[in-house]
């Protein structure tokens, strides 16, 4: 329990901003999952149309603090990589 009026204000922001990150991350799972569900179908062609919208996504994570710049840059290269291995 807060024991000052500033703490209980910080306590406030920090329990919306977990929910705001949950849902953020939620979303760029979902994301991946789908994408990588493509990759396992070898599906190449949607996967490669879907590659930039969930690197989109990775990169609208990052930008809200998320997930860290070189994660997000990690997780980009590693999805394209998915993409470009299947033949």
């Amino acid at each position: 329990m807060a024991n000052h009026k500033s703490a209980a204000k910080k306590a406030r922001r920090d329990a919306e901003a977990r929910l705001r990150n949950r849902s953020n991350r939620s979303t760029l799972k979902s994301a991946v999952k789908s994408f990588l569900a493509l990759i396992a179908g070898g599906k190449k062609d949607e996967a490669a149309k879907v590659l930039p919208l969930t690197q989109g996504l990775v990169d609208k994570a990052c930008r809200k603090g998320v997930m860290h710049k070189n994660a997000a840059d990690r997780t980009k290269s590693r999805l394209a990589q998915k993409v470009n291995n299947l033949a």
